[in-house]
């Protein structure tokens, strides 16, 4: 009788394929996964593991397995493949006995490839198996940054470039994208309280919890849409578009880049306390429902789809901007690993361009005396010191310190004077870049 394929091991199998065939994001099949194969618990953290680390690591194990077989990897059937960096991550990176992972990695490829492919596979896993992976990195990356820790080379150049060529932290950097990032909650001020929500208070942002464990969806806060969850860097953000000192009126606050609805539900809650609206924009139609769903029945919010380098907003007439631009999200790579294998710097070049647009326009919708925010999920300075250094010197924009606004938050100093970037190796949040600007 054959052995019956593990079902948390064929989940994590089919998340890896809609991430490689259908662009998909492994945060989001996730849970559809788990709920198909009725995983929950450990069998659910065992899968999210299983996945979110083998894509992280995928650099490093194609260079392990490059050596383990005889031919290019480029030669190997891509649903082999998957499944041989699924085994290579157990038997490498978890606590899977080695039995355990060749043996189910070798059924499951034989359950949705061949019985070919599976002896092809139990020879290669055996391979891999004979070194940990300490040794394999000694073997075949001893000095190559980008393949030890698994991103590619371009980024490690431009993340370098980033650190202004701190070579020492690079390696911190690198590893620290590699970690499972924690689960960090947000309360909504005037909906909810942070003493509502479990787990250690945040460092920086006073709406913040990092959850301990468990589920967030069983925080009551959090199912009644109270509550959220969002990393610390990005309720940072909101915080600096709703504290940064206006002079007059404060009562029209926008969002341009409202989707998928995090920062824009936190900046809701703070506006509604100050007694001002927000305008929710969002260009493409199921973000922008995504934030309507995220802001849920608040009264001072509306959102409108439409594109936020030309909003439907005149000249001079808004009190606060956030612009949290689409960005490489290279800044995210521990809850958005696949990021790194997809951008490109031809990525690089189109997004500085819209990013440009859309502070161009924020900056037209100013009025002076109000301010702007603009943020990036990514450390990059094509997208974080060089678009704001061009808008200043094109629109007549000056810039403002916003690390009073934030307080203390420590090494945080953006490669702009006046700014901030957070780090994942110093901070524990996503690599964000805020910048305060002004009209005079």
């Amino acid at each position: 009788m054959s052995k019956q394929v593990d079902p948390a091991r064929l989940a994590a199998f089919e998340v890896l394929k809609a991430v490689r065939v259908d662009d998909g994001y492994a945060n989001l099949l996730l849970p559809a996964a788990l709920q198909r194969h009725a995983l929950t618990g450990r069998d659910a953290a065992f899968v999210t593991e299983l996945v979110s680390g083998t894509i992280r690591r995928q650099g490093t194990y194609d260079a392990i397995l490059g050596a383990c077989i005889d031919r290019s990897l480029a030669k190997v059937e891509a649903k082999v493949l998957d499944g041989l960096r699924l085994g290579t991550h157990q038997l490498l990176a978890m606590r899977v006995p080695t039995h355990a992972a060749i043996d189910t990695t070798v059924t499951l490829v034989r359950d949705q490839v061949s019985q070919g492919a599976a002896g092809f596979a139990n020879a290669v896993l055996r391979k891999v198996a004979a070194q940990e992976l300490d040794a394999w990195i000694a073997q075949v990356a001893p000095r190559n940054l980008a393949v030890s820790h698994s991103h590619p080379q371009w980024v490690v150049d431009e993340l370098k470039r980033a650190l202004r060529d701190s070579s020492k932290e690079l390696p911190a950097l690198l590893e620290a994208d590699n970690l499972a990032p924690r689960v960090t909650l947000v309360s909504r001020p005037g909906r909810s309280e942070r003493s509502e929500l479990p787990g250690t208070p945040t460092s920086y942002s006073p709406y913040g919890s990092v959850l301990d464990g468990g589920d967030p969806a069983a925080v009551p806060a959090v199912a009644q849409r109270r509550a959220g969850v969002q990393d610390e860097g990005s309720q940072l953000v909101a915080i600096a578009a709703a504290q940064a000192p206006v002079s007059g009126r404060d009562e029209v606050w926008v969002d341009l880049c409202a989707g998928p609805g995090g920062k824009a539900s936190l900046l809701a809650a703070l506006a509604s306390q100050r007694g001002a609206r927000l305008l929710a924009v969002e260009r493409h139609h199921h973000r922008a429902q995504l934030v309507r769903r995220a802001v849920g029945r608040d009264a001072g919010v509306l959102v409108v789809q439409s594109d936020g380098t030309r909003s439907p907003l005149a000249d001079g007439s808004v009190d606060r901007v956030l612009i949290d631009a689409p960005c490489t999200g290279l800044g995210a790579l521990r809850r958005r690993p696949e990021a790194r294998w997809r951008r490109t710097p031809r990525d690089l070049k189109d997004l500085v361009q819209l990013q440009g647009a859309l502070l161009a326009d924020g900056l037209r919708v100013l009025r002076p005396g109000g301010a702007l925010v603009y943020a990036t999920c990514s450390p990059l300075l094509a997208e974080t010191s060089e678009v704001v250094a061009s808008a200043l010197e094109t629109s007549g924009a000056v810039i403002d310190d916003l690390r009073p606004v934030l307080g203390e938050v420590p090494d945080a100093d953006g490669p702009l004077p006046g700014t901030v970037q957070m780090w994942p190796h110093r901070h524990g949040t996503d690599a964000m870049f805020i910048a305060l600007l002004r009209k005079p």
